[in-house]
């Protein structure tokens, strides 16, 4: 989802970028194209500078809502998944394990020596 939404936000970005340079400050741009020839019959020449200007806020505001979700998705560094993907319990948390408390007398329990302590270890015999 994360490489999803980059290359979305890549290609909002570069269409954002052709509107902005089709649009010029003094009436030039696809503006002053459409004055003359086919365009005045698709876009209108009074048309064609509306359009880009709700086209670039449009994107504008599609690019910055993308990179505000987006945020939500990255990798974590450690986990391997995002916050979203941890508080959904799909991940499990990256929080230690609890550290046990000492027992009655202020010593750690012991292992039983008679129980082994990896699958492979045979038991003791006394």
């Amino acid at each position: 989802m994360f490489y999803f939404l980059i290359v979305l936000i890549l290609i909002i970005a570069i269409l954002m970028g052709i509107t902005v340079l089709l649009q010029s400050g003094k009436g030039g741009g696809l503006a002053g194209i459409a004055s003359g020839g086919q365009t005045t019959q698709i876009l209108g020449a009074r048309q064609a500078p509306d359009f880009l200007e709700k086209a670039t806020w449009s994107l504008g505001w599609t690019f910055l809502a993308l990179c505000l979700i987006t945020t939500f998705f990255i990798p974590r560094a450690g986990g391997g998944g995002s916050i979203l993907q941890e508080r959904a319990g799909e991940l499990p948390s990256a929080a230690p394990a609890p550290i046990e408390a000492p027992a009655q007398g202020g010593e750690l329990p012991t292992a039983n020596p008679a129980t082994p302590t990896a699958p492979d270890v045979p038991p003791t015999q006394e």
